[in-house]
């Protein structure tokens, strides 16, 4: 089955590189690597004489925001055409661990179709002097503790679609035909991956938590709450309510609430901005959070 591995980039070039160095490192690698750049037409020299072999394509913002839904479709587009029958998906601040792939082509086989693939993701502290290197990142982190950690070997069928997330997952080509690919009405942070997995859910198709597909998140700051994702995740989580009759990223509107940039209207369930100035996002660089 000819896999492939999509990731989408932004500028952060220094991942990218390390993904690609974990690939190579990989016990099976993938027969195709697209890299989606967002505007970032500097990614192409990045990964040039890197293995495996980059093929780089590039979409264009969407009226100054991140088109991450786009992106994917586009990537998953470009190793179709070349004749992918497993999608794999990486955050560009993933790196796969050695078995990453390998796991990921021998679950789909066995699939028969229908199921999406998440393995674990583990968060990174931030890397010693010189970087990380790829035979230490297993001993520097546990997965995520809000997700399934199956071990190696084993697969937990009929998992919570809420629970998916797109840092790394899997899928045949006939599935992704089957959802439909992401909805790109989602521009900017947020959203379009819980649209996705529901989108999913209402196809029939089962979510597959993976035991010996790791993955590492390259640690990068992040604020919390996200207020400078704020109008993306109104825009983004009212798009959800009318696909989907309920909102997203709850957590991020009460922490917003709470600092007053946000208030619910519980006659009719929306949330609005409250006109307040934006209050400075603190810092959290142990955060779990993508």
């Amino acid at each position: 089955m000819r896999l492939a591995v999509i990731t989408l980039v932004a500028g952060r070039h220094r991942h990218l590189s390390f993904q690609q160095n974990g690939l190579a490192a990989g016990t099976h690698r993938p027969d195709h690597y697209v890299v989606v750049g967002i505007d970032d037409p500097s990614a192409a020299e990045v990964v040039r004489a890197g293995v495996p072999e980059a093929d780089v394509i590039n979409v264009e913002r969407a009226a100054g925001r991140l088109p991450l839904a786009a992106a994917r479709n586009a990537g998953a587009r470009r190793a179709l055409e070349a004749g992918a029958a497993v999608l794999v998906f990486l955050d560009v601040d993933c790196v796969p661990g050695r078995t990453l792939v390998g796991r990921y082509a021998e679950t789909a086989a066995s699939t028969h179709d229908g199921a999406l693939l998440c393995g674990t993701v583990s968060y990174l502290p931030p890397p010693p002097p010189g970087g990380y290197r790829l035979p230490e990142l297993h001993g520097l982190a546990p997965p995520h503790p809000g997700r399934p950690t199956p071990e190696e070997g084993v697969v937990l069928r009929n998992g919570d679609h809420r629970l998916f997330w797109s840092l790394s997952f899997a899928l045949t080509a006939r599935t992704w035909q089957r959802i439909g690919g992401f909805c790109e009405d989602y521009t900017g942070y947020g959203g379009e991956d819980t649209d996705f997995a529901m989108s999913a859910a209402a196809s029939g198709v089962d979510l597959w938590w993976v035991g010996g597909a790791p993955a590492y998140h390259q640690h990068h700051p992040v604020s919390r709450p996200p207020v400078e994702h704020l109008d993306d995740i109104l825009r983004n989580g009212a798009l959800y309510r009318r696909r989907w009759g309920t909102w997203p990223m709850e957590g991020w509107l009460r922490d917003f609430a709470r600092l007053g940039l946000v208030r619910h209207d519980s006659a009719d369930d929306t949330w609005h901005r409250t006109g307040r100035a934006r209050h400075e996002s603190p810092v959290d660089r142990a955060s779990t959070d993508p």
